[in-house]
């Protein structure tokens, strides 16, 4: 390792490698970098939320994208802004909600760059709606390998191979971006329990056409009849008039004063090192069981600050410690409507191994979005986190990888870190496309990381 190398690793701490990061603080400083970076190549990086590999490059250079990071022109009538890839979209809420626009998509943290979120095609809680975060890029400017800036707009395969191509067609610079308007920066939030898998997938499918977001948060520990029991919670953006009903919201007389303040809460930060374990079967499944007890059984119109609903974990910093020195993994995987007994056979097989995840999210995707290497299509989606020191683990994903690529699922490659490449192909069947424009835009694998390496992108 020499002076100029740190180890670098994703959200989820594992498998870190070496890699000389480079901070960029203007387009000239990106072509030069991008132009010099060596044979390793480079890999744009920006907030490192990405769970796996994607922002690693062992013994090559990391592309810091944070300083870009300038809101150029925001169209106050129009919705529409124009920023730098680094441009986080907590940023983007702290400038826009005022002016009445929220992010079109948002993932379940907000600290996620612009750029970020075009290389992951990030989607959300409204994706049977609104799709993913690609469908409201107008354009960006990508910096290829030759140290060209390019303009790329919707309906190109350089657009399509972008949104979703985790960093590996260029670097993005700039882009256009489709706000939606907003009365407040609240949700009116509607919130259920479900007995069961079986009981949760028939609420979901007869009543998300009514929500603009809608998500499940399952507990995996449950067995038997409880197996896949759920609270689910959908909502939409709160009208101004919401603000009216009394009792809704504590601090009421000061939403109604200032509608469309963003003041996200902040707590302390976890100690830098915590006790390994303290993630495990007891642990969660005595949160789970409060948290499933304390939910209502049904409730309606509650008011909810728009920090709380979408990224409650954004409140801690670094809550990703709580796993200890081991890290922790996000498995996450799709898999087509007509496969629900694929999903049934998961959550019984997570749950028969009694894998302590408590934070296990279930959404229903819309239609997916034209991106080679976009994640979501139309059917059921499972997130799970766990510790990546638990026992069986690989194995264990490993046959869940075989299971989802029989059904035709697949794998969100921001979230992985582990998947063997021979199942790529039957998961994304762009794949071919990607790297035949790849190998076109870029014979020198400039653009290059862990994740394609091991994946062979």
């Amino acid at each position: 390792m020499s002076a100029d190398t740190v180890p670098v690793t994703g959200w989820g701490r594992t498998a870190p490698t070496a890699a000389r990061p480079i901070r960029l603080r203007s387009y000239e400083e990106a072509v030069a970098a991008v132009r010099g970076c060596g044979a390793r190549g480079g890999i744009p990086r920006g907030l490192g939320r990405a769970y796996g590999d994607a922002a690693q490059n062992a013994g090559g250079v990391v592309f810091d994208m944070t300083a870009l990071n300038r809101v150029h022109a925001i169209d106050a009538e129009g919705g529409t802004v124009l920023c730098d890839a680094g441009v986080s979209l907590h940023r983007l809420m702290q400038v826009l909600l005022p002016l009445g626009w929220f992010v079109p998509v948002t993932p379940g943290t907000r600290y996620v760059t612009v750029g970020g979120a075009i290389g992951t095609d990030v989607h959300g809680r409204n994706h049977h709606v609104s799709g993913s975060f690609s469908r409201h890029v107008l354009s960006f400017e990508l910096l290829t390998a030759d140290g060209e800036i390019r303009t790329v707009r919707r309906g190109t395969s350089l657009f399509d191979a972008t949104t979703g191509g985790m960093g590996l067609t260029g670097m993005i610079l700039t882009a256009t971006v489709q706000f939606q308007p907003v009365e407040t920066s609240l949700m009116s939030v509607d919130t259920e329990r479900a007995r069961d898998l079986d009981d949760l997938m028939v609420r979901l499918t007869t009543g998300d056409r009514g929500y603009r977001y809608s998500v499940a948060w399952i507990d995996l520990l449950a067995r038997g009849s409880a197996t896949g029991r759920a609270v689910l919670t959908r909502g939409d953006h709160a009208p101004l008039e919401a603000l009216r009903t009394p009792g809704l919201l504590a601090g009421g007389t000061r939403a109604r004063r200032d509608p469309l303040a963003f003041r996200p809460p902040r707590f302390p930060a976890p100690p830098a090192f915590l006790p390994e374990g303290l993630v495990n079967r007891t642990t969660v499944g005595l949160f789970n069981e409060l948290r499933y007890r304390k939910a209502p059984r049904a409730r309606t119109g509650r008011l909810q600050r728009i920090s709380a609903f979408f990224h409650p974990l954004d409140g801690v910093p670094h809550w990703n410690r709580i796993y200890g020195r081991a890290g922790l993994l996000q498995y996450q995987f799709v898999v087509g409507h007509g496969q629900e007994e694929a999903l049934r056979r998961i959550v019984r097989r997570v749950s028969g191994q009694r894998c302590p995840s408590f934070l296990a999210v279930l959404k229903r995707f819309g239609d997916a979005d034209p991106g080679w290497l976009s994640f979501p299509v139309p059917g059921w989606s499972l997130a799970l986190d766990l510790p990546a020191g638990l026992p069986g683990l690989a194995p264990l994903l490993d046959e869940l990888d075989e299971e989802v690529a029989a059904a035709g699922g697949r794998v969100y490659l921001a979230k992985d870190s582990r998947l063997r490449p021979d199942l790529l192909a039957a998961m994304y069947p762009r794949l071919d496309d990607f790297r035949a424009l790849r190998a076109e835009l870029d014979p020198r694998g400039v653009f290059t990381s862990d994740l394609s390496r091991r994946l062979t992108l």
